[in-house]
């Protein structure tokens, strides 16, 4: 009798340390006030106290946090409309959860646009792309491809290019440094940034998701109750000049939401027309709005 008890108890702790070991992510950020909620959550022990331990990773080259996401180093990445619709289209199944929040200047070298040809450094497949082309209709844009955010921020610095879109509020670092912040609209209803999971984990860890997604609600009333709080973690977590604290521009943040159709259409279109590709997706192929409460 005290061995069958033994063996259910070793069972039962069994389960338990399974069940505990399921309800965990690792996600991929950017750099960028879009993670703040995620941040501030992490730092606050918020995710922990609701029962998930999640594995954030910060990156500041796009390219290297999108091979981890499809190696499946993690589970789901702050990315953007344009990286999801390309992933998509060339077969990796990865769906938008929620939008994110984010702010994007342009930094720039002084007197720069007085000029009508300008270059412009960014990534090619790329929400700096995107809003390139949104921010600067009127003039003649020479694209420079440069992935890593630093290396673009030196390059106007030594004017080989003459600006760059860039998330705050690595844009604000950049001005410290004295380069020119320009706050431009694009005149979208959604920012282009996203947090995407693999189908993978969407199936198979659905209440870890749930979870984060109700902790990321639970931060965001937070920040919009007072953002001092999210100003010190970016600074903290993205160790960044504690005097341009109040130069960040930060977003309204939004509870978990997902981009309307009209919006995922326009992305595609312009993929589809500025990377020349042949896209055949839908609305249904790129989001997943089961986990919006």
């Amino acid at each position: 009798m005290k061995k069958l008890l033994c063996i259910l108890l070793f069972l039962m702790v069994g389960c338990q340390a399974k069940e505990a070991e399921s309800l965990s992510l690792s996600i991929g950020v950017m750099p960028a006030v879009d993670s703040a909620p995620i941040l501030l959550a992490q730092e606050k022990g918020y995710f922990e106290a609701a029962g998930l331990k999640l594995d954030v990773q910060i990156y500041t080259n796009a390219m290297n946090r999108q091979s981890a996401l499809q190696s499946g180093e993690l589970d789901g990445a702050m990315t953007d409309v344009i990286a999801l619709v390309n992933n998509v289209n060339n077969g990796f199944n990865i769906k938008v959860t929620t939008s994110t929040d984010g702010v994007f200047p342009v930094l720039m070298h002084e007197d720069a646009l007085d000029k009508k040809d300008i270059k412009v450094g960014m990534m090619e497949v790329s929400v700096v792309n995107y809003l390139s082309d949104e921010y600067l209709k009127d003039y003649n844009v020479e694209k420079v491809y440069i992935n890593e955010i630093p290396a673009r921020m030196e390059m106007i610095k030594t004017q080989s290019i003459d600006m760059a879109v860039i998330p705050e509020p690595m844009a604000s670092q950049g001005a410290l440094n004295g380069l020119q912040k320009v706050v431009m609209e694009s005149g979208d209803a959604f920012s282009p940034e996203v947090m995407v999971f693999n189908q993978k984990s969407i199936d198979e860890n659905r209440e870890a998701i749930e979870i984060f997604h109700k902790v990321y609600n639970q931060a965001v009333q937070e920040i919009n109750e007072n953002d001092d709080e999210a100003r010190d973690i970016l600074i903290k977590v993205l160790d960044l000049n504690v005097s341009i604290k109040n130069d960040i521009v930060l977003p309204e943040y939004h509870l978990v939401r997902i981009p309307d159709e009209a919006y995922i259409q326009k992305i595609i279109n312009w993929t589809r027309a500025t990377l020349k590709q042949e896209i055949e997706l839908n609305y249904a192929d790129l989001v997943d709005a089961s986990f919006i409460e």
